[in-house]
């Protein structure tokens, strides 16, 4: 045997062990495939009803999920009080679900008006929720001013439509 082959036999050596390594590493299959686009299985559900803790468990057992405010105002008056009444006892017997309080306007105004009458809005809800024994920690806030009405004409109800904290849990 030549030496040049001697080098070949040898070189080639740590490539097959390379490869082998390589192949040995190789992912496994999926155990199942994920259902095909249309497949009707509901993540949300468990067959015998919304999922505990989840966006359509708290829509079922909660007095609504949104509150109203008047003209330029972000008071909590005493309707909206019942709501949160509603959605705090829910928090409480859900306390590993965090909430995100959505902030809304109508049209009117200028952005940046909306934006921080969207935003004391808000903590409106927050500061409610949190007086009922939600732990302020779970609750985060987020103005959206007047950039995604609910309803869109130009009228009073759409505008009273629009004027609304709106409370969506966070997974």
């Amino acid at each position: 045997m030549s030496h040049a082959s001697a080098s070949l036999k040898f070189a080639s050596i740590p490539l097959l062990i390379v490869a082998l390594s390589l192949s040995a590493c190789s992912k496994k299959p999926p155990e199942g495939l994920p259902p095909a686009p249309g497949d009707s299985t509901d993540y949300y559900s468990s067959g015998d009803g919304p999922i505990k803790g989840s966006q359509e468990d708290f829509l079922a057992n909660v007095a609504g999920d949104r509150i109203f405010f008047d003209t330029d105002r972000s008071n909590v008056d005493s309707e909206d009080q019942e709501i949160l009444r509603s959605q705090a006892a829910w928090l409480v017997a859900n306390p590993s679900v965090r909430i995100r309080v959505e902030g809304h306007c109508d049209e009117r105004g200028t952005r940046e008006y909306n934006l921080a009458l969207g935003e004391r809005r808000a903590n409106a809800a927050k500061n409610y929720l949190s007086t009922l024994g939600v732990n302020l920690s779970r609750i985060s806030v987020v103005s959206y001013g007047k950039e995604r009405p609910d309803a869109l004409a130009s009228d009073e109800q759409s505008w009273s439509n629009n004027r609304r904290a709106v409370t969506v849990t966070v997974r």
